[in-house]
Formats: C-alpha cells, sequence, structure tokens
C-alpha cells in the first residue's frame, strides 16, 4: 500500500497549505492555482491534503459518486431508490496533461445513439473526481479549451456533454488544485481569474530549513509506515479541525462593515468585475470558520485578499501576479473601526492555540492562520519568497520594472555600458511602450496546436466540410449523414417516417480554425546596432511582437548573435514573461557573426521539428545585414529558404546598402524597415499575396 506523505510534515509553504484548507473548507472558494519552480513539493502537498479530507457517503454502483442522502435528480445512473451505500476515501483525481475532451468530460457513443437509439454515456474524469479533489498539475499547459470546460464544470457544479442532439449532464462539485512553472507559459487572464485563489511557491533560502525538509524526506523514503506514524497525531487533529470548521462555514456571519472593507480593497486595487469580491468574502467566511469565529474579521478579510487578489492585479501580459502589502493595509484601514478584532489564533479549538505540537519540538508561540502552527517568523522571507516587509520587491525575483536582476546578461552601468567581449563596449538598451501590431500568418493549412495566428485544421471552428469518420463519432455533420443514408432506404426495407441508418452512413464534420506557432526571432545585437535609439527601436519592435505571440498562443524562441558567435537566449517555450525580461537586459556590442546566428536558428527549427512536428515556424529576422564575422551568409542562410518568414531592416543613415534585403531574398522572406514595423498592415497584406 501506498503510504501518503504527511500534510503535517510538509516544511514552510504556509501560504500554499492555508490556501489548501480554506478550500477544503468551502470548496465554494474556487479552487487553487499554484505558481512556483519545480521541485518545491506541489504535488506532494495536494496528495497529501486528500488525505485529510472527511470521507464520503455514495450510492452502491453510481458511477456519479452521488449523496444517498441527497441523490441527483438529474444523475445518468438514477434514479436511485432506497438501495444500499457505501463510504470511501474523498477521491483525489489526476488530470494528465494529453488527456482529450473526451476523457475530461466524459464521451457519448454517438453511433450507437444515432443507429440503435441507445443512450450509451462513458463518465471522465469530472465525474470521478466529484465530491473529491481534481489535480491539475501543469494546468497552463492543457489546450484553452479544456481549461474553459475544466472551470466552467467548477464554476456551475456540474458537467455539461453535449454531442450534436445528443446530451447528458451529471453533478460535478471538486476541490480544484492546479499547478503551473510561469517558465513555461502563463494562462490568459480570463482563465486565472476563474481560479479563487493563487499561491507563489519558492523554494526556501534558509540552509536550516532546506536541511529539514531533506532530513524529513529521507526519513520518509526509509520507512514511509513509520514516518507516517510519527505525524498521525498531528494528521488527525488536522482532519479533525477541517470537518469542524466545513460544519460551522454556514453559521459564519459577514457584517456589513466587513462587506463593505472588501469592496473597498478590491476597487482600491482596481480589479476587473466582482468575481474578486466574490472570492474575497467567501474566502474569509471559510477563514473565520476556520479560526472557530462566528463572525468575519478585518483578519479574515486580510488574509483572503492576499490570496484572492494578486493573479487579479495584471494589467500586462508581462506582470507577473503581486500584491502591495502598504497598499492593502491602508485599504483595509479604511472605513470603520472592527471593535471585535480578536488577536491572531483567537477562538481557536483547544490544543490549537500555542504549538504544533510536532514530534520534533519545533513549535511556535505565534500560530497566526497556518493550518501547520507555522507562526510568521516562518513566512517572512520564508519560503514564499516575501521579505521582511511584506513584498520583497517583486515574489518572482523581478524588480520594479519587471525584469530579472542579475540574471540575464551584462547589466549597466549607469552610463549604457557594461564590459565584455574582451573589453569592448557592451550597451544594454532600453525599451519603450510596446504597440498593437497586425498579425503574421504562416501560408497554407497546418494541423498544429490550438492558437490563434495561422489557418488550421482543428477540432473547433468554422465548419468547411464532412468526410468519413477513422475513428470514435465526436461531431456528426448531420446534413451529409442523411445525403448518405438517402439512397439506401428503399433497399433497406423503410417502411414509415424517419431513415434507417448504419455506421457507414455516419459523417463527421471537417472544421478551419487557428493554430498557434513557434515564432523564432533571430536579433543581431552587434556593435553596428548599438547605437541607442536604434537598439530601443529593435528592442520595442521584437517586444511588440512577443506580446502578439502571447495573444496568438505561440511559442517563442530567441536568437541573438553578436561577438564570437550566437546564442541560444530564450529555448522555445511559452512563456513570453521569460521572453520579455531576457529582450530588457540583451547586451549589444562586438562584431557581426551573421551566420553564425542564421545557422543557430536552422538547428533550432530542426530539433523543434522533432519535438513537435505539427506547429509550423515563423522566422522573425532582425538586423542590418551586415556580416563582419561568423562565415558564409548565403551557405547559413540556404536550410532556412523557404521557412514562413520576415526580415526586419534595421539599416539607417543616408546611405543604404540594402544587405537586409539582399538576406531576405536569399531566404526567401519579406523584408519590412524598422521605421514601418509599427505599421505592419501592408507588409502582411503583401506577404500574403507573395505566397
Amino acid at each position: 500500500m501506498i503510504v501518503t506523505y504527511p500534510f503535517s510534515a510538509v516544511v514552510g509553504l504556509s501560504d500554499l497549505k492555508l490556501a489548501l484548507v480554506l478550500n477544503a473548507v468551502s470548496p465554494r472558494v474556487g479552487g487553487v492555482l499554484v505558481r512556483g519552480e519545480k521541485g518545491t513539493a506541489k504535488s506532494t502537498i495536494v496528495r497529501a491534503l486528500a488525505a485529510q479530507l472527511p470521507p464520503v457517503d455514495v450510492v452502491t454502483g453510481c458511477r456519479f459518486s452521488c449523496d444517498p442522502a441527497a441523490p441527483d435528480p438529474g444523475c445518468p445512473d438514477g434514479p436511485h431508490g432506497a438501495g444500499g451505500a457505501r463510504t470511501r476515501p474523498a477521491a483525489l483525481v489526476e488530470l494528465p496533461v494529453g488527456a482529450s475532451e473526451d476523457r475530461l468530460v466524459g464521451s457519448l457513443d454517438l453511433e450507437r445513439a444515432l443507429t440503435e437509439g441507445v443512450k450509451a454515456f462513458e463518465p471522465g474524469l469530472l465525474a470521478a473526481a466529484h465530491r473529491g479533489v481534481l489535480y491539475v498539475d501543469e494546468v497552463n499547459l492543457l489546450h484553452d479549451h479544456l481549461v474553459d470546460l475544466l472551470l466552467d464544470a467548477a464554476a456551475l457544479g456540474t458537467c455539461y456533454v453535449e454531442r450534436e442532439t445528443v446530451s447528458v449532464r451529471h453533478a460535478a462539485r471538486f476541490l480544484l488544485v492546479g499547478t503551473m512553472n510561469p517558465e513555461e507559459g502563463e494562462l490568459r487572464p480570463q482563465l486565472l481569474d476563474r481560479f479563487g485563489l493563487t499561491v507563489e511557491v519558492k523554494a526556501s533560502r534558509d540552509p536550516d530549513e532546506r536541511a529539514e525538509v531533506v532530513r524529513r524526506r529521507l526519513a520518509h523514503d526509509a520507512g514511509p509506515a513509520a514516518f507516517a506514524a510519527r505525524w498521525a497525531a498531528e494528521e488527525e487533529a488536522l482532519a479533525a479541525r477541517i470537518a469542524r470548521a466545513r460544519g460551522d462555514v454556514a453559521k459564519v456571519r459577514l457584517p456589513d462593515a466587513q462587506l463593505r472593507r472588501i469592496a473597498t480593497v478590491c476597487a482600491g486595487f482596481e480589479v476587473d468585475g466582482l468575481r474578486a469580491d466574490l472570492v474575497t468574502a467567501t474566502t474569509a467566511i471559510a477563514h473565520a470558520a476556520w479560526h472557530g469565529r462566528d463572525t468575519v474579521t478585518t483578519a479574515d478579510v486580510r488574509a483572503a485578499a492576499r490570496l484572492s487578489l494578486p493573479h487579479r492585479r495584471r494589467r500586462d501580459p508581462f506582470d507577473a501576479p503581486g500584491l502591495d502589502e502598504n497598499l492593502l493595509e491602508e485599504l483595509l484601514s479604511q472605513g470603520d473601526d472592527d471593535p471585535g478584532d480578536p488577536p491572531d489564533g483567537g477562538g481557536l479549538p483547544p490544543g490549537d492555540g500555542d504549538t504544533d505540537g510536532r514530534p520534533d519540538g519545533q513549535g511556535t508561540a505565534d500560530t497566526d492562520d497556518r493550518p501547520d502552527g507555522q507562526g510568521a517568523a516562518d513566512t517572512e522571507g520564508g519560503p514564499d519568497g516575501r521579505g521582511a516587509d511584506g513584498t520583497g520587491g517583486r515574489r518572482d525575483g523581478r524588480g520594479a520594472d519587471g525584469t530579472e536582476a542579475g540574471r540575464d546578461g551584462p547589466q549597466d552601468d549607469g552610463q549604457g555600458q557594461s564590459p565584455g567581449d574582451g573589453g569592448q563596449a557592451v550597451r544594454v538598451a532600453g525599451v519603450a511602450a510596446p504597440y498593437q501590431v497586425p498579425v503574421l500568418t504562416v501560408p497554407g493549412l497546418g494541423e498544429g496546436a490550438a492558437g490563434r495566428r495561422s489557418r488550421a485544421r482543428t477540432p473547433r471552428g468554422r465548419t468547411t466540410g464532412a468526410t468519413v469518420p477513422d475513428g470514435r463519432v465526436r461531431t456528426v455533420h448531420l446534413t451529409a449523414t442523411l445525403l448518405a443514408a438517402a439512397p439506401h432506404q428503399r433497399e433497406r426495407g423503410r417502411t414509415g417516417p424517419g431513415l434507417l441508418l448504419r455506421a457507414d452512413d455516419l459523417r463527421v464534420v471537417v472544421r478551419e480554425g487557428r493554430e498557434g506557432n513557434l515564432v523564432l526571432f533571430v536579433v543581431d545585437a552587434s556593435g553596428s546596432m548599438a547605437a541607442r535609439k536604434r537598439m530601443t527601436a529593435v528592442k520595442t519592435a521584437v517586444l511588440s511582437l512577443l506580446l502578439d505571440a502571447y495573444q496568438r498562443r505561440d511559442k517563442i524562441g530567441l536568437v541573438t548573435f553578436r561577438g564570437a558567435g550566437a546564442e541560444l537566449a530564450l529555448p522555445p517555450t511559452s512563456s513570453v514573461e521569460v521572453g520579455a525580461a531576457r529582450l530588457r537586459s540583451l547586451p549589444t556590442g562586438g562584431r557581426t557573426p551573421l551566420a553564425a546566428g542564421l545557422l543557430r536558428a536552422a538547428e533550432v527549427l530542426r530539433v523543434e521539428r522533432l519535438r513537435d512536428p505539427a506547429r509550423r515556424p515563423l522566422l522573425v529576422v532582425v538586423t542590418d545585414g551586415r556580416a563582419t564575422a561568423g562565415g558564409d551568409v548565403d551557405r547559413a542562410a540556404a536550410p532556412l529558404a523557404g521557412t514562413a518568414g520576415v526580415v526586419v531592416d534595421c539599416e539607417s543613415g543616408p546611405v543604404r546598402l540594402g544587405l537586409a534585403g539582399r538576406l531576405a531574398a536569399r531566404l526567401r522572406a519579406r523584408a519590412v524597415p524598422l521605421d514601418s514595423l509599427a505599421d505592419l498592415g501592408s507588409m502582411v497584406r503583401d506577404h500574403r499575396k507573395a505566397v
């Protein structure tokens, strides 16, 4: 038997523990999105929480886990009579990244439905997760339409499966937990907003805490059962406290003064819509129940806002979630005084207030609102990345301008220069505000991942025809099916109304939509580009195209060349945040190894074709065309000839050699002057005519 790592034994991660517990107390909070680097126990703590949830009673034989005390009247396995019931642990269901829509919501056998009149439904993972936990690792890598379905079910508590004229619905209420690594790409703002709470997790930089993590992990691996036994008392107390808070949450009162305080905070942070207000109120009520209070206090509102607002404050795709703690305190202080504010930890059941009772004696005097008993000292400067003032700059380690300080190349010395390339001057130019650009497309019809850039055959989009199915029938083209069956009705012995259908009559819909592409930027960062004004324009143009790639659901990559060779500054990724940070800190200076840059780009595209052959590339070369090092440009350009692309001509001055135009001709790409990049409309139209 697999022994789950105890929830109480996880070191640090106090914000994440609190967010998970509050969702366990009140699933109406709306789930948790966990953002963080790899190796921070995200999966471990989610699995540990599921083991602490109260067991559930289910109707015997029901595939949808109906509660025998109040069965779902619309259950596909119903109606349920006075049959038997059984008790089982709360389910933990994991949704893999490669799951299909049928695997998520369930599948209808349309062939049997149309030819035999049988409504055969196979439940999906949403049915399995009902009244339990649905865990989605790498939720940012799921297709957008799957995330939409997932969040719709979580919000409505119901799963709907529609296939032409056949539909099925069933209850789907679960605690939703999604994890993601921001370096692999962001969720759309609309999807971010649908998660109730968000937590940023980072590994602790405290050597003692890191050592304790390793010590406990080794002890668990050496003897899982013995390790779990050491923490059994804490686990039982946690489970009992969750069950008690669940029972009390409906009794908690939200005073009008606190409701106005919640509205003041949400309005002060300028969040969009009203979902933030609703989630903050629900979370504050759950927090009060967790602490054994029957009335929401300012402390509950503070804790709720810190978890519900950070991901709703993004105003730019390159912004990382965060919360200004000073502004939060200022907004909380507005309005009426709260005379009923107890100290943190007040109203807790006996044994929950002064120490966490750990076997290793690591208790603290102030438990605050942490489910594991860790006090404020564990969080300030701890695993969640906050500093002593509660802000720590930005939680993702970036400075105030959104760049990654000290990580992505030489820093400006205050005069726009830093040493590099054997003593040659290396500059780091600034970046202006990005502007909107019309879309560049790859010609032809692709079959890549769903996106918003180039034409492609996709599961969703406008109907362009019908075809014979080559597997499971999911979307029937009704007109084509009837036309295929109509000529055979007499020989099939039809005598009454309605057509007699057979399996070989069925036709499925062919749809055309949009796909995401791999946009590979090849940027000249040599000395000939180092004029401050020109490099600022180049960076701003590329940043604008990065913003467009984010909106089009593309993968991006960045190759730079200067000095002695070319560098893959950003391997292909879905994270435009990382791309923007690398671009902002990109230094310029040295010679111009143009051929090396083209060869590196060709190698990147070759590897990506092996990894993802369906994703078509779009090459964007930004250069003045000068080559002062690195080999034969004609030979280097040959492997890239025919790849859909654009050459942005950065040459300036009264005398122009037209080298970038010649490079575009070698690549069979379109050349466009840098000065006109802000108005790409004519270039896009000409590009489409050329292909």
